[in-house]
């Protein structure tokens, strides 16, 4: 799939923008009124009502068997077809060990299914006149600059909701997982290493975040209170927010869960995700969720009034760029829109996605046929195993061939394990080499080393062990011996990727008591861009 694994969990966000993407196999007819011979908007609808009915039929058992076969918690999923809620139902548990059952007011973390909903957002402002989707961020954002000075006074926000910056894949996430937030981030995107503008993809959580926080800006408001008083209030999302706060201090909440070695399911980890709160830090239930879905389908429409003007609103289902480019010559390409995933199916219909993932325990999806005036939206507790995105696939391809056509979760999964798999270093730490070289006295590494883009790091000895720290709360990290001054530590956090490696140079002159000291050290977890070394104060 050619993406690393990296975000929102690093690869599981890239993975559900490219592979389920190209799973989920989109289309598109659509072209601008502009045009004098332009075709229809959408080609005619294909599927009958029999068609839809008999599919929604089967959605309690293809829910009820994906949580069987995984073991998920709870999920809860809507439907709209023909601007009516056909269906909405919650399943399972909350959380695992107490009573509490998903019911359709559930509260589920979104995670990167927040994309769409921001573009939603931003639409209406673009609506509104404050800004137009091709001016430049950089106005409205003091501080934002990219490597790039040219690029920089020209990213629009729609560069950035296309994740055609240049920026590359999920620039600044390991950020936050050091507790930087938002402003410390996107002030030091500039760092970061810039791919061809407007002519490569790569997933930035970041990227969309810095056009949220934009166009807040631009309207003199914050991110988490435009999205309030633009989509959620107006649209009577009253259970949806932009706000970490609002989903913890929810009654009726599912909470996030994360698979354990023994194959259980544990609610181990809590994800705040207000730093990215565009890209990624909504919070909603099935049954808003419906309502935003009958917003979609309907141009920007809910029961006659228009929220979100329709024409910016249309601007984000277009295809931006080419993100899953074909396989084959007969193939077809995967596109981005403006927080959307956007390709054309097998009956050359527009199909729009987005999923979430957050490694640290939960998944998402939603689908829309926007010329069958058909929507599918599922969200679930439990980290990405491939049941969000499945049920979507199984329930089309029901509405269309009557049978899912494949075995959709297990494909789903295959592609999310490969994905994290491909994170992990190719050095096994746990397995130091027969002839490992000793390493030197403590004091050859201890000090603090700094880096213009993560900032200080201290190593720090105790009793024979040593320890580095960093980020803005010195988190800490046990460094374990591997090779000579090679260590390795266990990365934490939404972009976890397992042990990696802590390499010191020697040699720089710099005395201490057992001899010269170190002069850098690289992060390997933290250089997948080149800017994991840091250098001695």
């Amino acid at each position: 799939m050619g993406v690393r694994r990296r975000a929102g969990h690093r690869g599981r966000a890239a993975l559900t923008t490219a592979a389920v993407a190209s799973l989920l196999s989109a289309g598109y007819a659509a072209c601008g009124s502009a045009w004098a011979a332009a075709p229809p908007p959408q080609p005619p609808p294909q599927l009958t009502q029999t068609k839809v009915d008999d599919a929604v039929g089967k959605l309690d058992g293809i829910v009820r068997s994906g949580m069987r076969k995984t073991g998920v918690p709870g999920v809860a999923v809507v439907v709209v077809h023909k601007d009516r809620v056909v269906y909405l139902k919650g399943f399972g548990e909350r959380r695992t060990g107490q009573s509490g059952a998903v019911d359709p007011d559930t509260v589920f973390e979104l995670a990167s299914l927040s994309k769409p909903l921001a573009s939603t957002v931003v639409a209406g402002v673009v609506g509104s006149r404050t800004i137009a989707w091709e001016d430049p961020v950089a106005g409205r954002l003091p501080g934002f600059a990219l490597r790039d000075p040219w690029v920089t006074e020209h990213a629009s926000y729609a560069d950035l909701f296309a994740h055609r910056s240049g920026l590359p894949d999920h620039a600044g996430d390991l950020l936050e997982d050091l507790g930087y937030d938002r402003t410390y981030i996107l002030d030091h995107l500039r760092y970061e290493p810039l791919t061809p503008f407007r002519a490569s993809y790569a997933y930035t959580n970041y990227g969309v975040t810095a056009a949220g926080q934009a166009a807040a800006n631009a309207k003199d408001t914050t991110w988490e209170k435009l999205a309030e008083d633009t989509l959620y209030g107006p649209a009577g999302m009253n259970s949806t927010s932009s706000r970490f706060a609002d989903y913890d201090k929810a009654a009726d909440k599912a909470v996030n869960h994360v698979k354990a070695a023994d194959g259980s399911w544990q609610a181990k980890y809590v994800r705040d995700a207000d730093t990215q709160s565009p890209a990624g830090g909504a919070s909603s239930t099935a049954r808003d969720m419906g309502t935003w879905l009958r917003l979609q389908l309907a141009n920007g429409k809910l029961d006659g009034k228009q929220i979100v003007p329709a024409a910016p609103l249309e601007r984000t289902h277009l295809p931006e760029i080419v993100a899953q480019p074909p396989r084959a010559p007969a193939g077809r390409a995967g596109f981005y829109g403006l927080g959307w995933n956007v390709g054309y199916d097998d009956q050359g219909r527009l199909r729009l996605s987005h999923s979430g993932a957050f490694e640290l325990g939960a998944n998402t999806n939603v689908t829309m046929l926007p010329g069958e005036q058909l929507g599918i939206a599922v969200l679930t507790n439990g980290a990405p195993v491939g049941l969000a995105d499945s049920v979507a696939l199984d329930f089309f391809d029901t509405a269309q061939y009557g049978k899912p056509t494949t075995d959709w979760l297990g494909l789903v999964d295959q592609v999310y394990q490969q994905q994290e798999r491909a994170g992990r270093s190719a050095t096994d730490y746990a397995k130091p080499p027969a002839n490992a070289a000793a390493a030197r006295s403590d004091d050859t590494y201890t000090g603090t080393y700094n880096s213009d883009f993560y900032g200080p790091l201290t190593v720090t000895a105790d009793h024979g062990a040593l320890t580095m720290s960093a980020g803005p709360k010195h988190m800490a990290f046990r460094l374990t011996h591997y090779d000579g001054d090679t260590f390795s530590f266990r990365t934490v956090g939404e972009n976890a990727t397992g042990p990696s490696g802590v390499t010191f140079k020697v040699g720089s002159g710099t005395e201490g008591s057992g001899g010269t000291k170190a002069s850098k050290v690289t992060v390997e977890a933290w250089d997948h861009d080149g800017l994991g070394t840091f250098t001695r104060r």
